[in-house]
């Protein structure tokens, strides 16, 4: 794909928009000085993701961070595709600085136990807990962009901590297969008082699931698969739009 004879750069898809266009990587060569909603226009010009781009409200992010559509790009910049989220092969990776924050996003099951005792601070009176697991299907598959969800799942926990005041906060979300009845991802917090530790694990597992880029199938035991709807990533541009 070619738009003037520019700056090139790299376009990372995922969920239906990878398999759409059979890659999870494109070059896209820009005009210089072009911004973000250049190149969604230029996507939409894709035999293989104009349709789809189309119908499907989208948000793009560059070199991980959500962008609006008048960023400027430049040479090399990377220019991620985030289609809605149904929401972390990495070794579990763990964030560590003030605030008090872990977490983790990749195959490894995350665990209620593992990420309590992380949380557990000499200051907290209270530790709260959530666990989602997989229920009435075979099994959930998950895909993420793991380096753009693992910091996007910090900058969420430590929102939580300075608004509700909480000790420290955890976060670990699986890639992959999930069984029934295993867990898919933990949120862990703690803080001086009940009211804040619950405030502030509710707020950590809403805005994870609303803000990271993951998503999921269902698998059914007879094999059938079923992409889960989700919401669109924050900023995203309505079917059809220009974005510009």
């Amino acid at each position: 794909m070619t738009v003037g004879t520019g700056m090139a750069v790299s376009v990372r898809l995922f969920s239906l928009l990878r398999e759409r266009a059979g890659s999870e990587r494109l070059q896209l060569r820009l005009p210089d000085g072009a911004t973000v909603a250049d190149a969604l226009s230029a996507l939409r010009d894709d035999p293989a993701l104009g349709e789809l781009l189309a119908r499907l409200p989208v948000q793009l992010a560059v070199n991980r961070d959500y962008a609006q559509p008048d960023t400027r790009l430049a040479p090399g910049d990377e220019l991620a595709l985030i289609p809605p989220l149904s929401g972390g092969d990495e070794t579990a990776d763990v964030t560590d600085a003030e605030p008090r924050v872990h977490v983790a996003v990749g195959e490894q099951a995350p665990s209620v136990e593992r990420l309590s005792a992380i949380v557990a601070d000499p200051c907290a009176g209270a530790i709260v807990a959530f666990q989602g697991v997989t229920r009435e299907v075979s099994r959930l598959e998950y895909e993420a962009y793991t380096e753009m969800a693992r910091e996007r799942i910090a900058a969420i926990l430590a929102d939580c901590v300075a608004v509700h005041g909480l000790c420290a906060a955890a976060a670990e979300h699986r890639t992959g297969s999930v069984a029934l009845g295993e867990p898919s991802v933990v949120v862990a917090v703690s803080a001086a008082h009940r009211d804040e530790a619950f405030a502030g694990a509710r707020e950590a597992i809403d805005r994870i699931k609303a803000e990271a880029p993951i998503w999921k199938v269902e698998v059914s035991a007879d094999g059938s698969r079923q992409r889960i709807a989700g919401t669109p990533a924050p900023g995203a541009s309505a079917p059809g739009a220009t974005a510009r």
